[in-house]
């Protein structure tokens, strides 16, 4: 069994942010004809100013969730994943991961959004008890959906 782990990202690690990001991402390019919204991010600002948790597996960070608290909420930023490391569970790690977070802020439930095309991300939120709230047209991203779920105490 491997030793895996999180650690929030620091400054240092904005570059490792950004690549695990553009990796997990890279997918999507060619369904919407460009680069979805977390492969332009300013990680070396996001370091700064939102949770960024690395999970590490045997030293090596191989994803990350992002998250920003919010009065009355946790929105979940980006959850990213290097390719290699897909379909072994980690995405669900992740959200549970948030979660915690929430929790030990005292927040009672959890937000995020994604684009309209990605319906695998839709179906896998829904999976995990995420449910569509709300669905706009942003002039720049397209479409997008948001998601919420309610955390339990």
């Amino acid at each position: 069994m491997q030793k895996q782990y999180f650690r929030q990202a620091t400054p240092a690690d904005a570059s490792t942010v950004r690549e695990i990001t553009r990796a997990a991402y890279a997918k999507w390019v060619p369904v919407i004809g460009r680069e979805p919204k977390p492969m332009t991010a300013n990680y070396e600002q996001a370091v700064i100013d939102h949770v960024i948790d690395l999970l590490e597996q045997e030293g090596q960070a191989v994803a990350l969730i992002e998250v920003i608290p919010e009065s009355s909420y946790l929105l979940i930023e980006n959850v990213a994943v290097l390719p290699e490391w897909h379909d072994k569970g980690i995405g669900g790690l992740l959200l549970g991961h948030a979660e915690t977070i929430a929790r030990s802020l005292r927040l009672n439930e959890l937000r995020l959004y994604t684009n309209a095309m990605f319906s695998t991300n839709i179906s896998f939120y829904a999976h995990r008890g995420f449910e569509e709230f709300q669905r706009e047209q942003h002039a720049t991203w397209g479409g997008v959906v948001h998601m919420k779920k309610s955390v339990g105490s």
